[in-house]
């Protein structure tokens, strides 16, 4: 069983001498410079974004992994009976009223603020 693993690394490590000696090896200017998809870079790649990115992943996480929850209720929702229905409606009415305190607080709100007509900025 042993022999699997050393040949298993054998492989490898040929696989990695291989690329290295049979890879191309120019030199150029902008070899060693990252690029992404293919563009050069230009600038400094510390860019800052703003909160509202961040708080939007962090609910998109939140949301996705209570539909997680819901769909393990969902396929033992037979076995479970009332007792897991109740359960499962605080649950979701818990998730309701987070996500209406998100919408009252404007914490998902990352377009423009449209202004009402005559109002000034």
């Amino acid at each position: 069983m042993v022999w699997i693993y050393c040949a298993a690394v054998v492989v490898v490590i040929l696989g990695m001498l291989g690329g290295y000696f049979l890879g191309s090896q120019h030199t150029e200017k902008a070899t060693r410079v990252p690029y992404e998809s293919g563009i050069v870079s230009t600038g400094s790649a510390r860019v800052r974004f703003p909160v509202h990115f961040y708080l939007i992943g962090l609910f998109f996480v939140v949301f996705d992994l209570e539909s997680i929850f819901i769909y393990a209720w969902s396929v033992s929702m037979r076995t479970l009976g009332w007792n897991g229905f109740v359960r499962i409606s605080v649950f979701i009415s818990v998730l309701l009223v987070g996500l209406v305190y998100f919408l009252k607080t404007g914490a998902l709100d990352i377009g423009p603020k449209l202004r009402k007509p005559g109002e000034t900025l």
